[in-house]
């Protein structure tokens, strides 16, 4: 079956998907991007494939299908579906809270004053296990660059992916520092989806890595997936860029001397990956399929739609939640599940969507959504850092929708 016909068997029209080549296109053309890899399906088949661009410009290699990238945030959500696999086992519960996990963080209290010695209060009720899985822990990230916990971050370098501590030491540098707020309190983009790794680690009773291998990666034939592009991979491995204020692109990361090419100390849950565009739309089709994919059963059913609903407390959306100055959703209309933002009011977003469409982004610009109304999953690989430098997620969104001519909802 031809693209063509594949497409509009699938609800598609075949010639409006491709302005999304020429849109991708215009951009790589335009110095914007190195490359741009997206892959969109719709229960489970692939609609259309966009491949434009070159994996590593400074040697000329052309984008392959089967490139390997870095998926940085987007490793969030798999680390997330880990943990969930633990709590459909009755091994860890979602109300547990933190400490039991983690003993030295029993007494963390939250930021009143000070650049250390730090004076804080005690929290008006302890960190929960959900509330690492949906941003409301206290905990930030030192790039936020907003305040002093954020700065003390900075300063242990607690969120080095490829410098000498690892997952015991990161849980150890975050034990000495306070919380930016009482959790529950608030929502702010940070370090507990690493926190999520560790209690994977912790629970399996075996490194996150295994534990990602065993429960997602092998069970879902997700073949290039893992904390370090392997020897024979790395042929397949892409540049990774900075954008140039003003335009144009300068290399961040030389895939032949990389840190990714070996593994890290630390393996983290938040930013660690590398992936394919399809490795990572398995992952995809098994959400959007409740849970399932090909045989290989991760999550049921109703734990996927559990994670896949705003859990932000009073059902509030990110806009009257968060105090993140970064993240990788735009906010209105928008709450946030079990490891991935979720819309719940699409008017508010000022692009199509549906209720209940879930998704995220990394921090080189790639990006994911899953739409279980619409059947709907979609990948987009790049590599330029910062994610917020062109609004090329919103953009997919209205290309893709605004093709889709037998829509369910």
């Amino acid at each position: 079956m031809d693209q063509m016909t594949r497409a509009k068997s699938l609800g598609f029209s075949a010639e409006r998907l491709a302005r999304i080549d020429r849109h991708l296109q215009a951009y790589v053309d335009a110095g914007k991007y190195p490359c741009a890899q997206f892959v969109l399906a719709r229960q489970g088949q692939v609609v259309h494939q966009a491949l434009v661009g070159q994996q590593d410009p400074e040697r000329g290699t052309p984008l392959a299908d089967d490139t390997v990238y870095r998926i940085y945030s987007m490793t969030k959500p798999i680390a997330c579906v880990a943990l969930m696999t633990l709590v459909e086992e009755g091994r860890i519960a979602l109300d547990d809270p933190v400490a039991k996990y983690i003993p030295a963080w029993k007494d963390l209290g939250v930021f009143s004053a000070g650049v250390g010695p730090y004076l804080t209060t005690p929290p008006a009720r302890p960190m929960q296990v959900v509330d690492l899985l949906r941003h409301t822990s206290g905990l930030t990230y030192g790039f936020q660059n907003r305040t002093n916990v954020d700065a003390a971050y900075r300063k242990l370098k607690v969120e080095a992916m490829h410098g000498e501590h690892d997952l015991e030491a990161f849980i150890g540098l975050l034990a000495k520092l306070p919380l930016e707020f009482s959790p529950g309190e608030a929502w702010n983009y940070s370090v507990s989806t690493d926190v999520v790794g560790y209690l994977a680690q912790v629970v399996a009773g075996k490194p996150l890595s295994e534990v990602l291998r065993e429960r997602i990666f092998e069970p879902l034939k997700m073949v290039d997936t893992g904390f370090f592009v392997r020897e024979d991979r790395r042929s397949r491995f892409a540049a990774c860029y900075d954008a140039v204020p003003g335009g144009g692109m300068k290399l961040n990361d030389d895939p032949t001397t990389s840190p990714y090419l070996k593994p890290p100390a630390l393996e983290s849950g938040g930013g660690g990956l590398v992936s394919t565009a399809a490795d990572y739309l398995r992952f995809t089709n098994m959400l959007v399929n409740g849970g399932e994919l090909d045989g290989a059963r991760i999550l049921a059913p109703k734990t996927i739609r559990l994670m896949a609903s705003n859990h932000l407390p009073g059902d509030k959306d990110l806009t009257e939640l968060s105090r993140s100055l970064f993240s990788e959703s735009t906010n209105a209309g928008v709450g946030f599940g079990l490891g991935f933002a979720v819309v719940f009011d699409p008017p508010k977003t000022l692009i199509p969507c549906s209720k209940g469409e879930f998704y995220w982004g990394g921090a080189a610009s790639t990006a994911f959504w899953v739409d279980p109304v619409e059947e709907v999953t979609a990948v987009f690989m790049t590599q330029l850092l910062p994610s917020s430098t062109y609004p090329i997620r919103r953009e997919l969104r209205t290309l893709v929708y605004s093709a889709l001519m037998e829509p369910n909802g």
